[in-house]
């Protein structure tokens, strides 16, 4: 009897996956829990195990094909005596091939004849003697010496070079012609887009049709961050396992306003606005298949120990391909930090169905006035979008300047002020 293989629920809101690639064939010995193949999400690659042991009897559907959850990709014959019907299955008997006559070989054909030669070699001008005149009947000697002398005399101012002549003037440069128009297609690679590339493509799309976003921006002052870090940074990771990094102090500043800014927080689901009092924390991830924002789940409960390992050990397996769809699915909120690649100023977009987004940037020496007086500081430039029907524009600029304290005073920090 055969079990069908069908594409089980990957998560919410998924329903839909692409094959990424089989990793057995029709024939192969599965054990119940072998992984069969490879699975692309909107989300993240999972990896699809047989649900009985025996022969895998057939495939349904290939790699790059695009399945829905519930639907058949293939069945697994139980039992051993299955195993070589099933390896036949995949193997049609085609007829034999009847090998090729040998090519006839063809007979050895005589050496062609050399072409004769010719009665005389052809005359050479070049070569040819100069005529000598004869004293004759008719021309008497001396006639016929000065004759030959005049004959020499000509051979040689013939070889003589001839004068110089003027210079003749360059030819005009020729006008530079128009390149022919290129090929369609030509030095062009077309490759699908990943679904995942797709369905980012699809969400960043919908964020601008249908949020109401604005951006706000405030810049940083890194100084007593930069500080902390460079203090404690040999002493934390010996006691902690990880570095002291900037994640830990926008995680807890963010979870810390988000209190005090519920609205910042919430989700619009219809008609109705859905403030959630749970902090779970999306951290944006750049792997090679696209963006990706695993959640650090009750940010607000962690100390900054936590944070840093939470954050490490969700990038490591974002990039590595083994982020579950629990790890992904159901933040509040998300920070992005472009200044790891460079970025000084950008405005980020909203990671629906949440209403704002965090985005930090590259940490830049620059002047500024502190108490009257110009000053070099490590400062950082902060954008938080925000969809403006749910949040105000004095809401978004307050919770900004929130972080900015926050972060400027990491003691407030410890002590929760």
């Amino acid at each position: 009897m055969a079990t069908e293989i069908k594409i089980p629920e990957l998560g919410e809101s998924i329903t839909e996956a692409t094959i990424v690639r089989w990793l057995k064939k029709p024939g192969d010995r599965v054990e119940a829990g072998d992984v069969l193949l490879e699975l692309e999400t909107e989300k993240t690659n999972v990896e699809l195990p047989a649900p009985t042991s025996g022969v895998l009897a057939s495939i349904d559907r290939g790699d790059g094909e695009d399945v829905k959850v519930g639907e058949r990709i293939g069945a697994i014959e139980a039992g051993e005596a299955k195993a070589a019907k099933a390896a036949e299955a995949g193997e049609a008997a085609e007829p034999a091939k009847a090998p090729a006559e040998p090519a006839a070989t063809p007979e050895k054909s005589e050496p062609a004849e050399p072409p004769p030669a010719s009665a005389e070699p052809a005359q050479r001008m070049h070569s040819r003697p100069e005529p000598e005149v004869q004293p004759s009947a008719e021309v008497p000697v001396e006639m016929a010496a000065a004759a030959q002398t005049q004959t020499r005399a000509e051979g040689s101012s013939a070889q003589k070079p001839a004068p110089a002549q003027p210079r003749p003037e360059p030819p005009p440069e020729p006008r530079p012609q128009p390149s022919p128009e290129r090929q369609p297609g030509e030095r062009e690679e077309r490759v699908r887009m990943s679904r995942r590339r797709r369905t980012i493509a699809e969400r960043l799309v919908e964020a601008q049709r249908t949020a109401a976003m604005l951006t706000t921006f405030n810049e940083v002052d890194m100084s007593a961050v930069m500080r902390i870090r460079r203090e404690f940074r040999d002493e934390f990771k010996e006691r902690h396992g990880v570095g002291l990094g900037l994640s830990s102090f926008f995680v807890r500043a963010a979870a810390s306003a988000l209190r005090e800014f519920p609205e910042v927080n919430s989700q619009l689901d219809g008609d109705e606005i859905v403030y959630k009092y749970y902090y779970d924390i999306g951290m944006a991830v750049d792997t090679p298949e696209g963006l990706v924002v695993p959640v650090v789940r009750n940010a607000d409960q962690l100390g900054f120990a936590e944070i840093e390992r939470a954050v490490r050990e969700l990038a490591e397996r974002a990039r590595a391909g083994k982020l579950g769809v629990e790890e992904l699915r159901g933040g509040t909120f998300t920070i992005t930090n472009g200044g790891v690649f460079g970025s000084l100023l950008s405005t980020p977009l909203l990671n629906l169905p949440q209403v704002a987004i965090l985005g930090l940037h590259r940490i830049q020496d620059r002047p500024v006035a502190i108490d009257g007086q110009v000053q070099v500081r490590p400062m950082m430039y902060m954008a938080l979008s925000y969809d403006h029907r749910i949040i105000d524009g004095r809401q978004a600029v307050q919770f900004l300047a929130r972080i900015k304290d926050l972060v400027e005073d990491p003691q407030r920090l410890l002590v929760g002020l």
